[in-house]
């Protein structure tokens, strides 16, 4: 055999060993969370033949399918307890932090201003049109038609949904003794549409005058949302932007010793409507060490890369803790 034969076998014998090795991941759930792995994982294919395809189908999805051992990671922005942990063989992390944004659309009306009296009248129903008392109060000079606001929600199990419910349960008592966080709801709005996935919502935003809706900051602006600026806790009014975002995610409680499960919505300061979005990786998966690999270079290597597209990457400190709590679990 000559040598340009033997070289060509061995570029074959090699073209053939690093596809073989080229793991192949399938993750489901969490629609906020997806413009983030989007954006990974396109990089991470691009770098290293690994192929990380995640379905946005929503957090109820991604829980259930991830458990039933169907997908490698599934993708939830409202956290499980330890106990509901361990009972299914699961780890969970926060991936990233973001935010939760009233975006609308009403023509001619810029900067909307939405105080907690308003957002708690309309969420309940109570207020119905757009010239309705508090929210002409706080938007003085501004074109408010008497138009009757049209709510657009979730139509499926959603992490999104939990954390602005949790949101509302902070923020109002009613809300809270009446409905609580939870990830669907019979919301008490009659003039109200659904969309599925937070990419459902925006959509149906867009196309739907007189609309106001909860989704995802990195929606609403891939969509070109107008975004309604709304009071915080402190009683200011504020502006959704990753600076405001950022503020508010320094009071998240992301903790290893409690498998991270924590709740930001309705933080002490910053923009009120945020939270953190979580990966569950099942802790005996067969391809739960190429999960966490994925994640970690995402993680440690293109953290960054998410801010373009609405999301706080999360602090050195806490990356850290989660590749510790990744070495203590055995995948790493």
């Amino acid at each position: 055999m000559n040598m340009k034969k033997i070289l060509a076998l061995g570029l074959l014998g090699l073209t053939i060993g690093t596809a073989a090795h080229a793991a192949k991941i399938e993750g489901t759930g969490s629609s906020f969370a997806y413009p983030a792995y989007k954006a990974w994982s396109k990089v991470y294919y691009d770098e290293t033949d690994n192929q990380v395809n995640y379905t946005p189908t929503g957090s109820g999805s991604g829980i259930k399918e991830v458990i039933a051992g169907h997908v490698d990671f599934g993708g939830s922005d409202k956290p499980l307890k330890p106990k509901a942990l361990r009972k299914h063989g699961l780890i969970m992390f926060p991936t990233a932090i973001g935010a939760i944004t009233f975006a609308y659309n009403v023509e001619g009306v810029d900067n909307l201003r939405l105080s907690e009296a308003a957002i708690s009248g309309i969420m309940l129903g109570k207020i119905k049109y757009w010239d309705d008392e508090p929210i002409t109060r706080e938007n003085a000079g501004a074109s408010l038609p008497h138009k009757e606001i049209l709510f657009v929600h979730r139509s499926d199990k959603s992490g999104t949904t939990f954390a602005f419910t949790y949101y509302l349960s902070k923020m109002n008592k009613e809300w809270r003794k009446k409905f609580g966080a939870k990830k669907v709801v019979e919301w008490p709005s009659k003039n109200r549409i659904a969309g599925k996935g937070n990419f459902g919502v925006a959509t149906a935003i867009k196309s739907n005058a007189y609309s106001i809706g909860y989704v995802d900051y990195a929606d609403a602006k891939k969509n070109g949302l107008d975004m309604a600026i709304i009071e915080n806790r402190e009683k200011a009014f504020i502006k959704p932007t990753p600076g405001s975002f950022e503020a508010a995610a320094v009071f998240a409680d992301l903790d290893p010793k409690k498998d991270f499960y924590a709740n930001i919505a309705y933080p002490p300061k910053g923009y009120p409507v945020v939270t953190a979005t979580f990966a569950l990786v099942p802790k005996d998966g067969k391809n739960s060490k190429e999960v966490i690999k994925f994640f970690e270079y995402a993680l440690t290597k293109k953290n960054q890369l998410i801010e373009p597209v609405g999301y706080v990457p999360l602090p050195e400190a806490v990356i850290k803790k989660i590749q510790g709590y990744w070495v203590e679990k055995g995948l790493k």
